[in-house]
């Protein structure tokens, strides 16, 4: 099955296919890993390649109000397109589950994403539940929540009362037309400024502001955007236009590399780079520079994410959870392994921490390592799980 998209100006198309990842052939079972020897959870369980699991994120659905090109494309996520079934996801109570057990092996951070998070009802009650749990030492998770901000205004006291302590909000561009143009729904720019107002209102933060960039459709946004955050106490991240899944019609000359958005933002508001500040950071940090050429911290900084032409496979420590409960070792992931037919099947609660355990145990993959070390290409042949479904 496939689909004809055309270019902005309509001047050619490409053909996509239209893949479902969620077929059964994309995932294994988790229960073949419940055999054997168990994986107790000790808090510091290591991958083949010696990398711990410290960040777990979750998708709650595969919903988004928005249809950007990039992710959910208009003519592929129309109105008869089959979202999963709500049998199908799992519940809360089951999410919260699970993470207990991704915590006694030693994650620290959950982020939940979607589709769009804020879609699923009732939210703050998993927001509650997951901020009861402790990590290994007793501390609380780090718990945040990724949005496209249309619904945040509305939504941002109840999601701090519940134990929601930060948020990231996806904002392509400041220009009204190019917003609406990009996410295809005619939704205004103005609505996510309030939810991102809304959410620093109430203490959620420090907010990420992230902006992905499409050479060709965003791209004179770097500036706008760069000078509006600067020195709001917020922190912009770049993010290259991504491979990911087959339904976004990704092609290389669509990327613009993140070594060109800083050269670009420093030629007039100049930058110095920063150390990272945490183990397995996805952005290069750089701080906006005062006067005496050193980092203003009054100024801010910001961020930028080279996931393609720059990989950061080495330092992963990211497990992904979908909305269905398939576990993804990687964003880039072929396949994922079903949880929720351990959970569903009546394992108990040692058996779910030891099929977790034994799949990290296991994972050696670093996709963007391997595709920087091949020629380029304008795409890939690969049939990789979608961000939709996922979540970045």
């Amino acid at each position: 099955m496939f689909a004809r998209i055309s270019d902005n100006k309509g001047m050619s198309e490409r053909v996509i296919p239209l893949i479902d990842q969620r077929l059964a052939g994309l995932a294994t079972i988790a229960a073949d890993s419940v055999g054997g020897q168990p994986v107790l959870p000790t808090g510091l369980l290591s991958d083949a390649l010696g990398r711990p699991m410290t960040d777990l994120r979750i998708s709650v659905t595969d919903r988004c109000n928005f249809r950007c090109s990039y992710c959910m494309p208009k003519e592929i996520f129309d109105k008869d397109y089959a979202y999963l079934p709500h049998r199908n996801l799992l519940t809360f109570e089951e999410i919260t589950r699970v993470a207990r057990q991704f915590v006694a092996h030693g994650v620290r951070k959950i982020r939940l994403t979607g589709g769009e998070p804020l879609l699923r009802k009732n939210l703050e009650i998993l927001i509650e539940q997951l901020a009861a749990l402790r990590t290994v030492d007793g501390q609380p998770l780090d718990i945040t929540l990724t949005t496209n901000g249309a619904l945040l205004a509305r939504k941002a006291q109840a999601l701090k009362d519940a134990g929601l302590q930060r948020v990231t909000v996806s904002l392509d561009g400041l220009d009204d037309a190019v917003f609406r143009r990009m996410n295809d729904v005619d939704f205004p720019v103005a609505g996510v400024l309030e939810g991102i107002a809304a959410a620093s209102a109430v203490g959620l933060g420090p907010i990420k502001v992230n902006m992905v960039v499409k050479r060709g459709t965003n791209h004179e946004q770097i500036l706008p955007m760069a000078r509006h955050f600067r020195g709001s106490g917020m922190v912009l991240r770049f993010i290259e236009y991504m491979d990911v899944g087959a339904t976004n019609g990704w092609r290389m000359d669509e990327v613009l590399p993140s070594a060109e958005v800083v050269k670009l933002i420093h030629s007039e508001m100049p930058l110095v780079q920063l150390s990272p500040s945490a183990a397995g950071e996805t952005a290069e940090r750089w701080g906006y520079a005062g006067a005496n050429g050193q980092h203003d911290p009054s100024l801010g900084e910001i961020g930028v994410i080279s996931s393609v032409t720059q990989a950061f496979c080495r330092d992963c420590n990211r497990a992904r959870l979908s909305t269905e409960g398939q576990l993804y070792l990687c964003l880039f992931a072929t396949h994922g392994h079903d949880l929720r037919a351990l959970i569903r099947g009546q394992a108990s609660d040692e058996a779910l921490a030891s099929a977790i355990g034994r799949i990290w145990q296991g994972r050696s993959d670093r996709y963007s390592e391997l595709r920087s070390s091949q020629p380029p290409s304008t795409g890939s042949s690969q049939r990789r799980v979608e961000m939709s479904y996922i979540g970045g």
